[in-house]
């Protein structure tokens, strides 16, 4: 199920060569099976019962799809025999297509028409047609979204569902979704609505072992959330990137076990030469006009920092939002959980070690805490959502401050602070701060606080549905840790302290800068960590034991942040060793960007 032989024959995946053929062994087996079993004990597998349900539904959709399409085509004064053949199917992408989800989790859909059913229709008679669908409840819209999407929820199952018409007279039911040439005479939302199961059915088929591909991404998804790293719309990666990583980390490995995979992608990721982009294939030479991502001719993607490409037309960067801040913790993550798997393959160490979840509170001194409020829950769903998605620009215009080396934002919101009125609508990001050392520093914040907040009230007024009610309200308070007291819950704050407790962190008197008005001195925060064993007291030890040949050919961009540490000279390497793969690592992601073939006008 798992792995393959050293000696069987294998064409290349991906844009180089394979680093390693080596065979999983006996105890990379083990260890896998005992990453399966932990990964069950979490709920990171669906019960058979619910697994059913599921497929009752998307049965269910689709033939009301179907339904709808041939009710639509004889409106159009289409013969009813005709309209009985022009099909129309319903396409599952994302976590459910690939395999990974979870229990609970939603289901991506798209639903794909022949070409006189237009995405009015889609909006209207099959909206209608929902509606009055027993099963259907939470039906809602977002026609002016990005990509258009109807939500819902259809017997207890969440639904996304997309639309895309083809310039096809009718849809097959064996229809491959995979030809490029589907996308010729296609609006750009058609376009988008296909990429999702274009882009999963790719890293489907680039991968050299689909089941060990399955169980190491269920396992890097649910690390990246513990760790605080998973929201693509604040600046980390979403669930497709995260994909596209675990799937390279598999061409490059192609017979190791999942337990293998794991430690790998970590080993390949915190050595990657950003920004030389990852790439599951060399682009298809394909012209139908869209835009591709390409530095050489697009000027904005020569500003991304972290680019990992789509590997269906038009290939895409699904990481543009990645900041120098956001990309900084993502690196350091990798490492923390390079030396906490490295401990679990060489040791009887469980796990859980590795899924311990990130001690963000405990981690800073400094905090911005973003306050949203709203009048009614319903007020609060849509403004929250709003800001949420400007979050990334105050990163953004924090990282140009030069008095400011990161910004760490936690994607987990809190509730209410304590102190709220009962029956309070609020919720509460929090951002950690570390400023630069320096002796007497004070740093106003006063202009990236107030561009943000304007920013958030130009764009919610300016919105056809004015999201801007009375009684919403965004706030930016600067906080040190020692008035967390007031936004945080008992259970966080009593983690937290457990935390600091452990670590036993510098004294809150330490030299260094702090925003105005309060004008105290602080240096750069201990990495969070308990004593014994979790991930970041691990990574500790870590740098101070490995070898320093375990991360040769760091790019070093990010030599300036105060999570950077310094590696001691590297030994003589061994064949076979983590610095053969280590130098091969940085020979594969230091090769110049492969050139895409054509930008949105067709020039090369």
């Amino acid at each position: 199920m798992w792995g393959g032989s050293e000696n069987q024959s294998q064409k290349t995946l991906g844009m180089t060569s394979a680093i390693s053929l080596a065979p999983a062994k006996p105890a990379d087996l083990e260890k896998s099976r005992e990453l399966e079993s932990f990964l069950r004990d979490q709920d990171q597998f669906e019960a058979d019962v619910e697994l059913h349900q599921r497929l009752e539904v998307l049965s269910k959709l689709n033939t009301l799809v179907k339904m709808w399409i041939r009710d639509v085509s004889i409106a159009k004064n289409m013969p009813e025999s005709v309209a009985y053949t022009v099909g129309g199917k319903i396409y599952t992408f994302g976590s459910y297509r690939l395999g990974v989800h979870n229990r609970g989790a939603d289901i991506d859909t798209l639903c794909v028409a022949p070409r006189h059913v237009e995405r009015s229709d889609y909006f209207s008679s099959f909206l209608e047609l929902l509606r009055n669908t027993p099963g259907v409840t939470d039906l809602r819209a977002v026609e002016d979204a990005f990509v258009p999407v109807i939500k819902m929820e259809f017997d207890g199952i969440e639904i996304d569902m997309l639309f895309a018409r083809l310039a096809l007279k009718e849809i097959p039911d064996d229809m491959d979704l995979r030809d490029d040439h589907l996308l010729k005479n296609l609006d750009q939302k058609c376009v988008r609505s296909l990429n999702g199961c274009r882009v999963t059915d790719e890293i489907l088929r680039l991968v050299p072992n689909v089941e060990t591909f399955r169980l190491a991404l269920r396992a890097v998804k649910l690390w990246a959330k513990r760790r605080g790293i998973y929201s693509n719309v604040l600046g980390y990666l979403g669930g497709v990137s995260w994909a596209m990583l675990v799937a390279r980390t598999c061409q490059l490995y192609p017979n190791a076990a999942p337990s293998t995979i794991v430690n790998k992608f970590f080993l390949v990721f915190s050595q990657w030469e950003w920004p030389q982009p990852v790439l599951l294939r060399q682009p298809d030479n394909v012209n139908l006009g869209f835009p591709v991502w390409d530095p050489r001719v697009n000027v904005s993607d020569r500003f991304h920092l972290m680019p990992i490409i789509t590997p269906a037309y038009p290939q895409q960067n699904s990481t543009f939002n990645v900041s120098n801040s956001t990309r900084t913790v993502m690196t350091e993550e990798f490492k923390t959980g390079l030396a906490v798997t490295n401990q679990i393959l060489d040791s009887s160490s469980p796990w859980e070690l590795l899924f311990q979840p990130h001690s963000f509170f405990a981690k800073y001194r400094h905090y911005l805490m973003i306050v949203v409020s709203a009048d009614t829950e319903d007020d609060l769903l849509e403004f929250r959502g709003l800001v949420e998605s400007k979050i990334r620009h105050l990163v953004t215009s924090l990282d140009r401050n030069q008095n400011i080396s990161l910004v760490h934002v936690n994607p987990e919101t809190l509730p209410p602070p304590p102190d709220s009125a009962p029956g309070a609508h609020s919720c509460v990001w929090a951002l950690g701060l570390v400023f630069n050392k320096s002796e007497h520093l004070n740093v106003d914040l006063t202009l990236e606080i107030q561009n943000f907040t304007e920013h958030v009230h130009k764009q919610a007024y300016s919105t056809a549905k004015q999201q801007m009610k009375e009684g919403n309200k965004l706030d930016v308070k600067y906080v040190k840790r020692r008035q967390l007291v007031q936004y945080l819950p008992a259970a966080t704050l009593q983690l937290m302290r457990k935390s600091l407790s452990a670590a036993a962190l510098p004294s809150a008197g330490s030299n260094g800068a702090s925003p105005t008005p309060a004008g105290q001195r602080t240096k750069r925060p201990s990495e969070s960590g308990t004593a014994g064993g979790t991930p970041d007291s691990l990574a500790k030890k870590s740098r101070t034991t490995d070898s320093a040949a375990d991360v040769a050919g760091l790019a070093n961009e990010d030599s300036n942040s105060s999570l950077t540490t310094v590696q001691t000279a590297p030994a003589p390497a061994a064949p076979g060793s983590a610095t053969v793969d280590s130098q091969l690592i940085k020979q594969v992601s230091s090769r110049p960007p492969v050139p895409l073939q054509v930008s949105a006008d067709g020039e090369r």
